[in-house]
């Protein structure tokens, strides 16, 4: 592919994921008002003796919003992601999932629900094709993995909606190569694949991009703003492009408490965030 076609490609591919995010935006605006929240948190906090990663931290995700989570490293992203999973324990406050209060649920318990994440490592079956791999999420949200070794002749239904994932993350055309073999970002676009098909309500990504070469990493969240757009999301990352190229609203973390939250355009404009974390750049 010429330079002239990659960059006509890509240029699409970005007027694309901003259409769908703008949708997203729009939906989950429409829903904000009268509808609660897909996901929320109330006043969490959380000390490890007496350094202090989490201080009463309160959000709210409208059902279909593209939000990210940004600050500068040890701010408190991934600990507030591993609040809301379950991988940590709130030392106080309250986590819900649309109505229901999750606080005291395990980690698969959540996923049960509907709260779903993926992390900055890639955790993918290396012997597995990608196709394979989706099955096997299937069926375990299925309660059919048990007979996995069958094969996937045995579950056609599953493969069908395993493939229709793929697909829509456009890896139909590689869902026969092994994992191990397809490029890394393929890899984390089969790993929201992973998270699909557990049919989330919310889902969280922790550093999508990273390790993503820069070429790749635009068609990928090009990928996460087409996702349905019943789905939250939550995602951190820090390529500042990305996260105002794709987020409808953006939330900073700084010390363990939010600093600011707003659309992107607030965000850029605050002298504090430009101060913190954006060092002057202005974004939009």
């Amino acid at each position: 592919m010429t330079t002239s076609a990659q960059t006509t490609a890509q240029t699409t591919a970005q007027t694309t994921a901003q259409t769908a995010a703008q949708t997203a935006a729009q939906t989950a605006a429409t829903r904000s008002g009268t509808e609660k929240p897909a996901l929320s948190t109330h006043g969490l906090n959380k000390s490890f003796g007496s350094l202090v990663v989490a201080r009463d931290i309160s959000i709210a995700l409208p059902q279909g919003a593209r939000y990210a989570l940004i600050g500068p490293n040890g701010a408190g992203k991934t600990t507030l992601i591993n609040l809301i999973t379950g991988m940590l324990r709130p030392d106080s406050g309250r986590i819900r999932l649309g109505p229901h209060d999750i606080t005291s649920l395990k980690p698969h318990q959540r996923v049960r629900r509907g709260l779903v994440r993926t992390f900055q490592i890639n955790t993918l079956f290396p012997q597995l094709t990608a196709l394979e791999a989706v099955v096997l999420a299937v069926s375990e949200r299925r309660g059919l993995a048990r007979n996995f070794w069958r094969g996937l002749t045995a579950f056609p239904d599953a493969a069908e909606e395993a493939y229709a994932i793929l697909k829509s993350l456009s890896l139909g055309a590689d869902c026969t190569r092994l994992t191990r073999e397809l490029a890394y970002g393929q890899q984390r676009l089969l790993e929201i694949a992973l998270a699909l098909a557990t049919k989330p309500k919310v889902l969280l990504l922790d550093e999508p991009a990273a390790g993503v070469p820069r070429d790749e990493s635009a068609d990928l969240f090009a990928a996460i703003a087409a996702l349905p757009p019943d789905i939250t999301v939550l995602f951190i990352e820090h390529d500042m492009n990305l996260v105002f190229r794709f987020a409808t609203r953006i939330i900073v973390l700084v010390q363990g408490a939010i600093l600011l939250e707003g659309t992107p355009q607030v965000i850029s404009a605050d002298p504090r965030v430009r101060e913190v974390y954006l060092g002057g750049v202005h974004y939009g």
